[in-house]
């Protein structure tokens, strides 16, 4: 084996880990909103924090450090070796998830998520822009595809192991799993990761945000960040919490099932897709993807109606007493998965044209991650508010509708600065 696959095979198992991780704790929030119990809240006696504000902040700490993080993260990729960065956010990674285990209260777990955060888009920012820099321009999406599809193997693992631990054993042995990985991947990354001798100086963000593709596809991506956010983490959510607050109620290893539908399907199509992507351009894919996602985010509410009309069964073997709604909602999540993976490698691979070009990779990486930020602070707010305060089902009308209008801003957008034809010329 060349030392070249050496190094990208040590950034996909950087995938694995990153994706392991961030999916066990996505699939066990809705134990977590159980366990710890938040309750509206006096600040200094100024002021209420109510319960789905709380709930939103479970997420929006997270995503929130994120943001903050992109930048400074970003800019010592593109300024330093990028290896090296990435060996430390792996490191900072493994001490976040053993920080879980002592956890027992909202703001402690609020404040671990936020240093969780810093670590996630670390690694994802590292390793995607060494995969973007060490591939050739023919074969980068169908690398970057193969990267995320990883990843997503490392969720569907993640997700049926948290849910299956946690009703046997509870938190503990979920972290101590994932604390192992973590470590495995950053001693990997350390031993088999060549010297990256790019150095950019200055500050690349400068010019890549005025780059003409980029600004493009911002009108998307900006609005899209909110309907992701909003289904994504909801689907798992509506599927675990009580019915009092809208949910169906279902047992962990079901929720699990939810969430591993959509990685699954993400996984089986995304190295094909990119492939595709690579071939035909990215425009198309984005669009195309973007759309289906929208159109199937809109349906979930209808998973129990959808049941219902089809006579289905609301009892499995293993899994138990659940509702006629599971597969319908099982379904609609793997059709998720099928769209997103039409839209995330030529996403991606865009960026990692524009920013290989104009030699900053890390960066123009990190103006893609900048672009999601504010939509993924904001939507798991809108969505606490709106489950607590509206309806369950208006944080996927919301997140579908956010998609819907993002695809067709961008398709104005594209078709006015570059042409009719763009859509199949990028």
């Amino acid at each position: 084996m060349n030392r070249e696959k050496i190094q990208f095979y040590a950034l996909y198992l950087t995938r694995f880990a990153g994706g392991y991780g961030f999916i066990t704790l996505i699939t066990l929030l809705s134990e977590y909103i159980d366990a710890l119990d938040p309750t509206s809240v006096s600040v200094f006696g100024l002021f209420t924090v109510g319960a789905g504000f709380i709930v939103g902040m479970y997420t929006a700490g997270f995503t929130g450090a994120q943001t903050v993080a992109v930048v400074p993260l970003a800019w010592a990729g593109d300024r330093f070796d990028k290896g090296d960065v990435l060996v430390g956010v792996l490191a900072l990674g493994t001490v976040a998830y053993a920080l879980f285990v002592p956890v027992d209260s909202s703001l402690g777990f609020i404040a671990v998520r936020a240093l969780q955060g810093v670590a996630v888009t670390g690694a994802g920012l590292m390793s995607l822009a060494l995969v973007g820099e060490l591939s050739a321009v023919g074969s980068r999406a169908n690398n970057i595809g193969k990267a995320n599809a990883s990843a997503f193997a490392a969720s569907i693992l993640g997700s049926l192991l948290a849910g299956a631990l946690y009703d046997a054993f509870g938190f503990t042995p979920i972290f101590a799993i994932i604390v192992v990985i973590m470590a495995i991947a950053t001693v990997t990354c350390w031993l088999f990761l060549d010297d990256d001798d790019t150095r950019v100086p200055g500050f690349p963000f400068t010019d890549l945000a005025l780059n003409r593709r980029i600004l493009t596809i911002a009108t998307f991506r900006a609005q899209y960040a909110v309907a992701v956010t909003l289904v994504r983490t909801w689907v798992p959510i509506y599927a675990g919490v009580s019915a009092a607050t809208g949910g169906l109620a279902y047992a962990s290893l079901a929720v699990s099932f939810t969430v591993v539908a959509e990685k699954f399907t993400n996984m089986l199509f995304q190295p094909r897709t990119g492939t595709l992507s690579d071939r035909y351009g990215r425009a198309l894919f984005v669009f195309v993807g973007g759309g289906a996602y929208g159109l199937v985010a809109l349906a979930v509410p209808f998973s129990p109606a959808i049941g219902a009309a089809l006579d289905l069964p609301g009892a499995f073997p293993i899994l138990g007493p659940l509702s006629p709604a599971f597969l319908p909602l099982v379904g609609l999540s793997g059709l998720l998965g099928v769209a997103d993976s039409f839209r995330e490698p030529a996403s991606m691979a865009l960026f990692a044209d524009e920013g290989t070009d104009s030699g900053g990779v890390a960066s123009s990486f990190g103006i893609r991650e900048l672009l999601w930020r504010p939509g993924s602070v904001v939507g798991p707010l809108l969505g606490g508010w709106l489950m607590y305060e509206v309806g369950m089902e208006w944080v996927f009308f919301v997140g579908g509708g956010t998609a819907l209008t993002g695809v067709l801003t961008f398709l104005a957008v594209l078709v006015y600065d570059f042409g009719p034809g763009a859509l199949t010329e990028w």
